[in-house]
């Protein structure tokens, strides 16, 4: 089958950060799929991994964790899907990615995919649906309809993908969500998506916040930069408030203005279930169920932005380097063999 990944952790100039692969078709068990993969995404997790490094893999590295297919064959223990199935999912961050014509997955990560949506829209989601939700409903223990309603939610980073899927949950639960916004173009991609407010984020935000009549944000969801936000979350974020993370801080965060405050801080990283098989590692399977219900529902959207074809070492490097930009509104999501 063809893949595409890596031996060496090269810059992306250096046309052996990805190359084209052959690899032996992987065959399923226990509670694996094997899924026929139609279309993949690019995330910062990505990136990350690809990063140079002294690293040498004796084995190709193959990454991607954002696929949408249909079930080829199925596991002995299999129960949730059948072959000929379509499902979307992000998969496991200790197991090869997504980026091969054929990938195993447990069933216990994976969803149905969306019927309204084609296999290139269905995989722009599973990642940061995944993350926004974990991070809004899991984390920050936020109502998912209702019993939060009129609270306050700020978002670092709207307009990227977690932001853009974080944007439509929040308002989908009865939020008042403010978005960090910087350029017209993210902007009025994040006002289509349900924010009620948006702020620059290279201004100072409390004065901006101030102006939309807000003293401090019940919750703040930071899908940007930890060490840069940090004091000015814990400035603006109210007494028993909520934050959630997604990225890893470089320096010491202090803690002192949470405490005082009686401030809960929570972590999330969506690979949790799957690394460590949590006990509700089924959890992710129905939560990619709900986006899918949501999604045939007309009550949130996917957000796919682009589109290039076909998946190959040569388009996978292109869309990195787009994702490295720090320019990405959205999701790019690739097609094809």
């Amino acid at each position: 089958m063809k893949a595409v990944g890596l031996y060496r952790y090269l810059p992306l100039t250096d046309p052996e950060s990805l190359v084209d692969l052959e690899l032996p078709m992987p065959s399923p068990s226990g509670r694996d799929l094997l899924v026929r993969v139609e279309a993949v995404s690019v995330n910062p997790v990505d990136t990350k991994v690809r990063a140079p490094k002294e690293t040498v893999e004796s084995t190709a590295r193959i990454l991607g964790w954002d696929a949408a297919g249909l079930v080829e064959a199925v596991g002995s223990e299999v129960t949730l899907f059948r072959p000929g199935d379509a499902v979307f999912y992000a998969g496991d961050i200790t197991r090869p990615g997504s980026n091969s014509e054929y990938q195993l997955v447990d069933e216990r990560i994976v969803g149905p995919k969306p019927t309204r949506l084609d296999f290139a829209e269905a995989a722009a989601l599973p990642l940061v649906s995944i993350t926004a939700y974990e991070a809004l409903f899991d984390r920050m223990k936020i109502a998912r309809e209702g019993a939060s309603a009129g609270k306050t939610l700020l978002i670092i980073g709207g307009a990227g993908g977690v932001g853009s899927m974080a944007i439509q949950l929040g308002a989908l639960a009865g939020l008042t969500v403010v978005a960090t916004a910087s350029r017209p173009e993210s902007a009025a991609w994040a006002t289509q998506l349900g924010a009620a407010q948006l702020i620059d984020h290279r201004r100072p935000l409390r004065a901006q916040l101030e102006a939309l009549g807000m003293r401090d944000v019940d919750y703040i969801a930071n899908f940007a930069d930890t060490d840069a936000y940090w004091e000015v979350m814990a400035d603006l974020v109210a007494p028993q408030g909520t934050l959630c993370t997604i990225v890893d801080h470089k320096g010491p965060l202090n803690h002192a203005t949470l405490k005082m405050k009686s401030v809960t801080h929570a972590w999330e990283f969506m690979f949790t279930r799957a690394k460590f098989r949590t006990p509700d590692m089924i959890e992710q399977h129905r939560l990619l169920a709900r986006i899918t219900e949501w999604i045939d529902g007309g009550r949130i959207q996917s957000i796919l932005r682009e589109t290039m074809r076909p998946i190959c070492a040569r388009t996978l490097r292109a869309a990195h380097a787009k994702l490295e930009s720090g320019s990405m509104i959205g999701k790019l999501v690739l097609t094809g063999w």
